[in-house]
Formats: C-alpha cells, structure tokens, sequence
C-alpha cells in the first residue's frame, strides 16, 4: 500500500520544498533598489542570457502552427513593435530612448535595422556593463544606469521612446508615462509593450487568482499591476500626450513564450549543467512561477498590453 502512495508523497514533499525556497528567495518589491538588485543578480549568473539570449522579453508568434525559434520570436517581436507603433516611420539617425533597456538586445536591434541613435537606461548597473560588453562600437547605442521615474534628459529630447516589459516594475504608473512622455518631443512616437492585469475593478478576482497574482507581485520584483485600459488612460491624459493612444491585448502571439522559456532549458542543459549546482537550482525554481504566468496569461487574468501613441 505505502509504494502505491510514495510517488505521491515524493511529489507533495517536492513542491513543499519548493514553497520554501519560494518564501526564503522571494523576490518581493519594497523599492527601486530591490528591482536593481534583482536584475543585477539575473545579468551577473548570465543564466538567463545563456540560455534565454539578449532579449529577456517575450517572443512574437505570428500563428500557433508557426515553429519559430524561441530566440529568433524574441527578436520578431522588436521588429512588430516597430512596425505597429509607427517607429519604422522614422528616418535613420532619430534619437530613440529605451526606458527598462536590459542587456541592450532591442536597443541594439533598433540601431542596426533601423539606424537610429539610440539611449537605453536601467535601473541594474550590471546590466549597463553587460550592455555595453555586447554592442559593437560601431553602433550608435550608449547605455546608462538610470531610474526611469526620474529621467535626466532634457524635455522633448527624443523622437521616440521604446519601453518593453519594465513598467510592470514601476511603483508609480502615472509617473512613468510623464517622464517617457515629458522627453518625447512633439509628434514623436511612444511605443510601448507591458505585462497587465485584467481590469479587476469591473472583474475582482477569485480568492484562488489572489493568490497566484501575489505570487507573480512576489517572485519577479512587481509592485503592482494593472489593466491595458487603465494605463491607456494615464497615457491618454498625460498634458504631453496627443491624447490619440492605441492599445492591444497580444497575449495570442506571445503566450508561446512561456512554455518555450522553459523547454530552452531542456534544448540547452549543459549551459545549466556548466555553471553548477546553483544554477541548477534557481532554474528549477522558476519553473513554476513561469507556469503561473503562462496560467494567468491563458485564462486572461493577466494581458499582454502593447500601446502607441504621439506626443
């Protein structure tokens, strides 16, 4: 009888474990500091970048039939973006501002496809250093260690500015539009791609989906989400907004990710394998917090916001 149930017991004492690394290792938001040591970590081990490349982002799908490269989805999805926003409009030399730039992957993109001069800040010193031991010299991207609620340009300093998936990081939603939107010069271009809630003032949440978004709030260093139409609204208000914002929900073409995030790590084992026990360790340990997204994606709790919009 007892082996009947000792798979069952082996699994229930795994995620029991689990839990605890989960709650020792939390990586819960307390200020812009907590972010920057998180990211600094994440760039410093290079597990991500080994395994995941230079875009920590999501990947763009064009269909579910579609086999696309997990990597090369990522860098599908840079030139998407562009295109929806209206980016591709601009001419080659346009000053372009990444807000939440990473290891500079989309910036670097930005500036080889489109010849833009482009600015990427972050708030992780180390990902400054790994930004710039990664792009060539003869690419026009600088890279700088900056807090994006606090810009230190000029107003009406750029042509256009980029942000993808760093507002979900940002404590304070309506300052972080009026910065991006204080230095984007008049009729310029705001392209900007985030992780969301649902709206859960019109559709609470369950006790069950309160407990998976404290989860997601948690693990990954977010403050708090919200809706694709309530940041729409602080954009769409903001004085140096067009006030014309455009917003989709791309969870169809970017849900894909979350599952070939983690088979990356089965396609690549000896990059975990190489880098020792403790690797080994923290990949297992972000298995199911991808899980979870890739749940809160699916059902719809969580949307993938992609907005545009001039200035």
């Amino acid at each position: 009888m007892f082996e009947l149930f000792l798979p069952f017991f082996l699994l229930v004492l795994f995620f029991l474990v689990l839990s605890v690394i989960w709650r020792i290792n939390a990586r819960k938001y307390i200020s812009s500091d907590t972010v920057a040591s998180a990211y600094d970590a994440w760039t410093q081990d290079k597990l991500l970048e080994r395994l995941w490349g230079e875009h920590i982002h999501l990947g763009f799908y064009p269909s579910r039939k579609n086999n696309i490269d997990f990597r090369k989805a990522k860098v599908q999805f840079v030139h998407e973006l562009v295109n929806w926003s209206g980016l591709d409009k601009l001419p080659k030399g346009s000053r372009i501002l990444d807000v939440g730039c990473g290891i500079g992957g989309s910036s670097r993109i930005l500036a080889k496809y489109y010849g833009f001069n482009v600015t990427g800040i972050t708030i992780s010193p180390a990902q400054v250093k790994r930004a710039r031991e990664l792009t060539p010299i003869d690419l026009n991207c600088t890279f700088q260690v900056m807090d994006a609620l606090n810009l230190k340009f000029e107003d009406g300093s750029f042509d256009a500015v980029w942000s993808v998936e760093a507002g979900a990081h940002m404590n304070d939603k309506s300052k972080f539009a009026d910065e991006m939107l204080r230095t984007l010069r008049p009729g310029g271009y705001l392209a900007l791609a985030d992780w969301n809630s649902r709206d859960l003032r019109s559709h609470p949440p369950s006790l069950f989906e309160k407990l998976v978004i404290k989860q997601l709030l948690e693990q990954w260093v977010h403050p708090k989400f919200i809706s694709i139409n309530e940041f729409a609204d602080i954009l769409k208000t903001n004085k140096n907004s067009s006030g014309k914002v455009v917003s989709e929900n791309w969870n169809s073409y970017t849900n894909p990710s979350w599952y070939d995030s983690i088979i990356e790590g089965m396609r690549r084992p000896f990059v975990i394998l190489t880098l020792g026990p403790l690797a080994i360790i923290k990949s297992i340990r972000e298995i199911p917090t991808i899980l979870l997204m890739n749940w809160a994606f699916r059902k719809g709790l969580m949307e993938f916001g992609v907005y545009k919009c001039r200035g």
